[in-house]
């Protein structure tokens, strides 16, 4: 099968790989569509540590089935499907909690670390447990459902966050995950949802997709905007997608008194943070990692065209096109937000 493999850092291939093998409770996807996420993009280049070549990265996909194994039921070839990128062992603590995100035996499609390394989904098939797997309804494209992955990472964070119903919230970092989490706070009701960014263009897409206020601003600047905004209280709650110091810094300062943070992104490994602001003014910190049974949901607000994925996609390319996309994502080049690969076949009828 044609795959896009990441040989050694900051260089990738079309290989021919064999199809993968089907376990019993496994199914085989035949994939449509598959997003670039910004984790492969720092995988790419070796920053992330967790893409170890040679690796065929892609977690965020869909497609039809092709094959069952011998004990899946429910499933059958043909299926039009998504599935989880996360890969759960079922049995754990974590998992009979629900807390699938946290369990003890966690793998992820399309990383390679230390610990494991499991092709993705930059190939004509992948195959991935039954039990990740969800039926997607012929309303939603398979460029849509290859958003899926990201709109239930946002769901989560929101879900787990303090009540959004009738506050402020505040969203920094306009990037894919922080667009997303403006279009889910509003959805869980929140009054009004600030988002930030230091990317004009972006902005005008949060605007696009339902931000109350886009703000231009970071710093001593953002702060006192912010405080304007908010009649000098600051946020109920602030959810960072970005991962910097100064962006972490930023919502713990932008809060109000009482109020809540989540952080999301992490492209740092470490920050520091104000903690005397945090002890004094009695704001709680809350991680968000991955997502944890918001599938069926991200997939119904799709469906309903509650949450927008359709403005996000800059492009839908052949998977042959991966390498020179890779390389202008990996440079930053403005104006880019999700590229969509397509390894199928039929795929321009189905995207």
């Amino acid at each position: 099968m044609k795959s896009l493999i990441l040989t050694e850092y900051n260089h990738l291939d079309i290989v021919d790989l064999p199809v993968p093998a089907v376990g019993p409770n496994d199914v085989l996807v035949r994939v449509e569509a598959c997003g670039i996420c910004g984790s492969d993009v720092h995988g790419y280049d070796g920053s992330s540590g967790r893409r170890i070549p040679p690796i065929v990265m892609g977690h965020e996909a869909a497609g039809t089935v092709a094959a069952v194994g011998s004990e899946v039921s429910g499933f059958k070839q043909g299926d039009r499907v998504t599935f989880d990128s996360t890969v759960y062992c079922g049995e754990c603590e974590f998992c009979a909690r629900g807390e699938v995100n946290l369990c003890d035996q966690r793998q992820v499609v399309g990383v390679s670390c230390g610990d494991y390394r499991r092709h993705g989904a930059f190939a004509e098939y992948v195959s991935v447990p039954a039990r990740i797997l969800y039926p997607l309804p012929n309303t939603v494209s398979f460029a849509e459902a290859a958003m899926l992955e990201a709109v239930s990472v946002a769901l989560h964070a929101v879900r787990i966050s303090p009540p959004m119903r009738g506050n402020t919230v505040l969203v920094i970092g306009a990037g894919m995950i922080g667009l997303l989490i403006l279009q889910a706070a509003k959805v869980a009701g929140a009054a009004r949802v600030l988002i930030i960014d230091v990317d004009a263009t972006r902005l005008d897409l949060a605007r696009h997709v339902g931000a109350d206020e886009a703000i231009h601003a970071s710093g001593a600047a953002l702060e006192a905007e912010l405080m304007r905004l908010t009649g000098g209280k600051g946020v109920d709650v602030a959810l960072e997608a970005v991962g910097r110091n100064e962006t972490v810094a930023a919502a713990i300062q932008c809060v109000r008194k009482g109020g809540g943070v989540t952080l999301v992104g992490n492209i740092a490994s470490e920050v520091t943070i104000p903690l005397q602001k945090v002890v004094t003014r009695q704001l709680r910190l809350q991680g968000s990692c991955a997502s944890a049974g918001e599938y069926p949901e991200a997939i119904d607000l799709l469906a309903s065209g509650k949450i927008q994925v359709k403005p996000l996609i800059t492009a839908v390319a052949p998977l042959e096109d991966g390498p020179e996309w890779f390389r202008r994502l990996h440079a930053r080049e403005p104006n880019l937000m999700k590229v969509i690969l397509t390894p199928g076949r039929s795929e321009a009828s189905n995207v």
